[in-house]
This record gives C-alpha cells, structure tokens and sequence, in this order.
C-alpha cells in the first residue's frame, strides 16, 4: 500500500479508534436516570425535595410515570405551592407516578395497577400508545438498573 493510500485512511482510522474508546453509557437507577433527563428537572427536584431520591435508587423494580417540565407547567400554581408546603402530600403525588414493579410498554395491557401511593393506576394500551389514567406516555421505556422510566405529559393527581 502506498505512502499517500496510508496517509488517506488516517482521518477513518482516528474516527474509529476514538468511536471505540468512547464508554458505553452505564445503566443506572431510576432516579439517576431521572436526573439525567433535562425534560425531567422539576420531577427530579421534587423527588430530591420529597425525600425520595434514595428509595427509587434502591433495589426496586420500579415503574416511574415521570411528568415532564411541560405538564408540571400545566399545574395550577396554587397546586404546586400548596405541594410545597405539604411534604406528605407532595410525597403522596409523587409515589402516585410510581408502580413497585417493572412494566414495559409492551407489557402494559388494559389493566388498574397499585401505586406506590397504594391508590390504583388504570394503565390502557392501544396500538403503540399506552395511558396511565388521563396522561399519555409520550418517550416509553428508559431503562435503568432498578426498573424502567416513561415521560408522561401530564401530572397525576392521586385520588382522595
């Protein structure tokens, strides 16, 4: 092979030597995988808030509903404020996102689910779209460690 063939295949030579070198992305918890996902913040300082953080680092399964900055937008401000307030409640809200299992997207069926919270979740599935009460799984399937995340659009507010 000639000096100027060698010369030509350094650049794709480079390329794939720093593609190899490169980590794989490391799997890991629920609440990291939440922290990690800038659409999530406002659910991740919730969790941080609730004292939740390290539960859903535990062992788990779990299955996170995870509402994104754009449906904690959707809440009423006196809502939120009155969630801030209130760490059991807040803390109730949150567990209710929450399933003590692993449930993927193909997994789910039509079916009522307990929380966390220990109120029941009604999970629907139609073609490639799956509900959980009136929210729509909108990015289904993040897995972590310890169980799975699916970006919700919209918050849900336990029963009373």
């Amino acid at each position: 092979m000639s000096f100027n063939r060698i010369l030509a295949l350094v650049p794709t030579i480079a390329l794939v030597a720093a593609c190899a070198s490169q980590p794989a992305a490391t799997p890991v918890s629920v609440a990291d995988t939440i922290a990690r996902d800038p659409e999530l913040s406002t659910l991740n300082s919730l969790v941080v808030k609730a004292g939740l953080a390290d539960t859903l680092k535990a062992q788990g399964p779990y299955t996170v509903f995870a509402p994104t900055n754009e449906a904690f937008k959707a809440v009423p401000a006196k809502t939120m404020d009155d969630l801030a307030k209130d760490p059991a409640k807040l803390k109730a809200v949150l567990t209710y996102h929450v399933v003590p299992s692993q449930l993927t997207s193909s997994q789910v069926k039509t079916q009522n689910v307990k929380s966390a919270q220990g109120a029941n979740l009604a999970l629907s599935k139609a073609g490639d779209f799956v509900t959980v009460e009136d929210a729509m799984v909108t990015h289904a399937d993040v897995m972590a460690t310890n169980g799975v995340v699916h970006s919700v659009d919209r918050v849900l507010m336990p029963p009373r």
